[in-house]
């Protein structure tokens, strides 16, 4: 079994919205938000080049990135480690590129970044060390997000 468990990939299933961050040739940090991250296998992360230059470009000169998913209600979620690989052809371009039209994007996809997890990570609010319950973080966000 690989280190992306069933509870992960139904994680990533219900998040619309993680960030991907990548270094510049210039070592300078990028980080951009990505509405397509999914668990394509028990140790690949899959996510679509839709509007992504500088992440892309990043790519190809360092392969290694960072994602970050996190449940806006909960303030919970995971820190994925790994390193990319870029596919523009193939089986499991379209088999993936497949699932995204059947997920309803419409979006033109440029290419396809598969990212081989190595590390996981647990991320959890500090708010959680002072006792809060997840009810009580979910209805405070909810409140929060119902106001603006």
């Amino acid at each position: 079994m690989g280190l992306i468990s069933q509870q992960i990939k139904e994680f990533l299933d219900v998040q619309k919205l993680g960030y991907v961050a990548t270094v510049s040739d210039d070592n300078s940090p990028n980080l951009s938000p990505k509405g397509t991250i999914i668990a394509w296998d028990d140790d690949t992360l899959a996510f679509a080049d839709i509007r992504s230059p500088d992440t892309m470009r990043n790519l190809e000169h360092n392969h290694l990135v960072e994602i970050n998913v996190i449940d806006p209600l909960l303030r919970k979620g995971f820190l994925f480690k790994g390193k990319s690989r870029i596919i523009k052809s193939g089986q499991i371009y379209n088999e993936i590129l497949n699932h995204y039209r059947n997920k309803g994007i419409k979006s033109p996809i440029n290419a396809i970044v598969l990212v081989d997890v190595f590390d996981i990570t647990e991320v959890v609010s500090p708010l959680y060390d002072l006792g809060s319950t997840e009810d009580e973080i979910k209805s405070k966000w909810k409140k929060h997000f119902q106001e603006l």
